[in-house]
């Protein structure tokens, strides 16, 4: 299916991100932290719709050099939109406004001690993106239509857990949760199904 960067998807994926019966982390044993899911027009010249996916830094003290979307933990009385709109302008100079935030997704409760809180948002023009050298190496377009495709998504089983893990591949790339965990999920809204993803598992690499 096509997914062209247009009014008209915008507004399918507003519609589904407004009706999603988002399940929130209910406890105070993890600490609060938003990512950005942000909808742009991919850099391939097919007019479709992608989303931002980085790399971290090499020099960052934790999970230094994995796929991560922009993003990080609340400061004290911040929304999770506001989380992630200041997140996304301080890795990637990028400024949303808060009225192109189209809904949050369920929180994923992490190794490291987080939960997580996909927010997901519409970018018309991301020309003047500017990366931060001491956070993001390097900043990538995927296609919404890439991560549709059936074998984008596989499962695992490791010794450490009886859970499943979850990674993707896209683009020739592997991304593991909980990255792919959040973006699982957003697969699968937009292909119009609600789909949990807080009993996959993490690779044993991310449980720090």
């Amino acid at each position: 299916m096509s997914y062209p960067f247009s009014p008209a998807v915008r507004e399918a994926l507003s519609a589904r991100c407004l009706t999603f019966p988002r399940i929130a982390h209910d406890g105070a044993d993890l600490k609060r932290a938003a990512v950005a899911i942000t909808l742009v027009e991919a850099d391939d010249g097919s007019g479709q719709t992608a989303f931002l996916l980085t790399r971290r830094a090499a020099q960052m003290r934790a999970h230094a050099g994995q796929w991560a979307l922009p993003g990080g933990r609340c400061d004290p009385g911040e929304t999770l939109e506001e989380a992630a709109l200041r997140e996304l302008h301080e890795e990637l100079g990028l400024e949303v406004p808060p009225q192109d935030v189209l809904g949050v997704l369920d929180d994923y409760p992490t190794r490291s001690g987080y939960a997580v809180s996909p927010v997901v948002t519409w970018l018309d023009d991301a020309s003047e993106m500017r990366l931060n050298p001491h956070e993001v190496a390097s900043a990538h377009r995927f296609r919404l239509d890439q991560i549709l495709e059936d074998d984008a998504v596989d499962f695992e089983m490791i010794p450490e857990s009886a859970l499943r893990v979850v990674r993707l591949r896209v683009g020739g790339h592997y991304i593991h949760a909980p990255t792919a965990a959040l973006i699982y999920q957003f697969r699968e809204l937009v292909a119009g199904r609600v789909t949990r993803v807080v009993d996959l598992e993490q690779p044993v690499f991310a449980w720090r």
